[in-house]
């Protein structure tokens, strides 16, 4: 099973730049393009947040668009720049999110589920987990103890060493997420997206995983006071393969196309005249 994890798009409307620099429309179809070339084709995409930069209407409606170019389902949950109203309108004839409520949802797909959780807070950068996600979640759970789950969240519930990404990390409701976590150990992954940078930590008894920004990454400054800002570095994405007998492995790939593939070889030796 090959699982992609593509984040925070910031889709804007048509003609409109992201902080005036960022092109993400562009950049977000450039990923589409990227999924679409894969070999093997991934079984299907979990967009863990920020799919849009305003939660407009017209903002979902372009990613609808994309996302219906692709052969597999996509499956998005909610950032601290979507809007649960105008989030559900576009994607909620999909059939995976409730009709009410906080966005939460399963898929029940084989050898890996995946449970995917609503942090939006709405009016705040920061991440909460309502008690009813919680209750979901461990619901999830308890159902199925014996199938391997990939948890998917937009806000990452640790502290990363980026200050102004940790004071807008998961504030509330973190600790009782990590204690489900942790009775659960069918959980292979938490994949989070919100601070566009690829990271990763030891967490409730599992891997925590952030996925880098199709888009712009923020600056890798390693400082309780570093600036809120961001750079053009290359866009990627994250691929979880499951391999029976290994678990899940994770691989990070590039939207933008490389030179190449060369053959590796050895150098012919040199003709004896």
């Amino acid at each position: 099973m090959l699982i992609a994890q593509i984040s925070d798009l910031h889709v804007r409307p048509a003609g409109v730049l992201a902080y005036g620099v960022s092109e993400t429309n562009a950049y977000a179809e450039q990923a589409v393009h990227a999924l679409a070339r894969l070999q093997p084709a991934p079984d299907l995409v979990i967009v863990t947040g920020d799919l849009t930069d305003a939660g407009l209407p017209e903002e979902y409606a372009f990613l609808a668009g994309l996302f219906d170019r692709l052969p597999m389902p996509v499956y998005c949950i909610a950032g601290n720049h979507d809007r649960r109203a105008t989030l559900r309108a576009a994607l909620g004839p999909k059939g995976y999110l409730p009709a009410e409520g906080r966005l939460d949802f399963v898929i029940e797909t084989r050898p890996v589920r995946i449970v995917g959780l609503d942090s939006l807070w709405e009016g705040h950068g920061a991440g909460r987990l309502e008690p009813e996600s919680l209750t979901f979640l461990a619901d999830a759970l308890g159902a199925a103890p014996e199938v391997p789950t990939i948890v998917a969240v937009h806000h990452p519930p640790f502290v990363c060493g980026i200050g102004h990404m940790d004071r807008i990390r998961l504030l509330d409701g973190a600790e009782h997420f990590a204690a489900i976590v942790e009775a659960n150990p069918q959980v292979e992954r938490v994949i989070t997206g919100h601070h566009h940078r690829p990271v990763a930590v030891r967490w409730a008894g599992t891997i925590c995983q952030i996925a880098p920004s199709v888009a712009h990454q923020v600056t890798l400054t390693l400082t309780p006071d570093a600036a809120s800002d961001f750079v053009l570095e290359p866009p990627a994405f994250l691929l979880h393969k499951w391999i029976e007998g290994t678990g899940l492995v994770t691989h990070q790939a590039y939207v933008q196309r490389a030179p190449g593939p060369f053959p590796f070889f050895a150098p012919k030796p040199a003709a004896v005249e």
